[in-house]
């Protein structure tokens, strides 16, 4: 535990996209790598937190689901840790915006250094969605 307070030092802004549909929630096929840990050594106290991420659609939706997911390994095992349900959104110009959300449960989450823990989302269903992982090096 560290004796001083750990602030960010670096701000970090991650943009992806997803667009393969995945339907799985036990293992991750398709998915894109949305943020990974700095690349410095985790033992030498670096790491990064993550401070919010939000899900845009580019267009119409249907219904489905974006799915998150932790790999401590480099990518080589995943897990789900959060799954946001996606509703039908017929997007017009005048009226209705495309779907958008913030992933709270992503909050604070730290991902230490040494690029063996990323982060990777994945689409339910073919459609495009732009995330943003805002995040700072510690």
């Amino acid at each position: 535990m560290a004796t001083q307070p750990q602030y960010a030092s670096t701000p970090i802004v991650e943009i992806s996209q997803v667009t393969t549909a995945d339907t799985s929630r036990t293992t991750l096929t398709t998915g894109v790598l949305i943020a990974a840990g700095p690349a410095t050594a985790a033992g030498s106290g670096v790491g990064k937190r993550i401070t919010r991420v939000t899900v845009c659609a580019t267009a119409t939706t249907t219904a489905g689901a974006i799915r998150f997911w932790i790999s401590t390994d480099g990518g080589t095992t995943d897990r789900m840790i959060v799954e946001r349900s996606v509703p039908a959104i017929t997007v017009s110009t005048s009226v209705t915006p495309p779907f958008r959300v913030e992933i709270p449960e992503l909050v604070g989450l730290v991902l230490p250094g040494g690029n063996a823990t990323n982060l990777y989302a994945s689409t339910h269903v073919s459609e495009t969605f732009n995330i943003l992982v805002e995040s700072a090096t510690l």
